[in-house]
């Protein structure tokens, strides 16, 4: 097998991955990740992506705990029954206190360009965001060679002062998504959709 061949097959061999061992993982290969993370590719090159590293069970359990409230709150005002809930915020709960280690992906436009008008100013702040996904890819990437297995949860967009507040981060991070790490306890299968019903080449 050439390198080529053995990039590609990594690429198409990730996984979300949703259960893990109670394996820990050592902040040295947090470390590592971060550093494969930081070299993504970003917009004017300002690189916006922030990370807060959550591998202590009382700050996961504490932050499933405040996400929770916010998803209960926000579910209940939607009039879904409790039971439904309570089954929903149950499953987010586990999901990150069950991972021996998180990462909390942010943003921050503090270093992004400033325009007069708001049109090119969103765009600069989806660059940033655009920026910010690639880090994190670069990270799953990474953590899947390593034998690692992640997921991404977009929970943080839905509450995120909530994140901010109970992480304690600066008040210009703007959450993303939480990457969940650990070794993998599943054998995930899934596949993808036909190339045909996703791409057109213009002629």
């Amino acid at each position: 097998m050439n390198i080529e061949t053995a990039q590609i097959e990594l690429i198409m061999g990730r996984r979300s991955i949703r259960r893990y061992t109670d394996k820990p993982v050592r902040r040295e290969t947090l470390v590592e990740l971060l550093t494969t993370a930081a070299w993504a590719p970003s917009a004017h090159n300002r690189q916006p992506w922030r990370f807060a590293v959550i591998d202590k069970q009382r700050v996961k359990k504490r932050l499933a705990r405040e996400m929770g409230k916010k998803l209960r709150s926000d579910l209940m005002a939607d009039g879904l029954p409790g039971d439904a809930i309570e089954k929903d915020v149950t499953r987010s709960y586990t999901r990150i206190t069950g991972a021996p280690a998180l990462i909390l992906v942010a943003l921050t436009v503090e270093d992004m360009d400033i325009y007069p008008d708001q049109r090119r100013q969103q765009n600069e702040w989806l660059m940033a965001v655009q920026s910010t996904a690639m880090a994190g890819q670069n990270l799953m990437l990474a953590a899947h060679a390593l034998g690692l297995g992640t997921c991404w949860l977009c929970g943080p967009l839905f509450s995120p002062n909530v994140v901010r507040k109970t992480l304690r981060l600066p008040p210009e991070w703007q959450p993303q998504g939480l990457i969940t790490i650990g070794y993998p306890d599943v054998k995930p299968v899934k596949d993808r959709r036909p190339l045909n019903e996703l791409v057109r080449f213009v002629e």
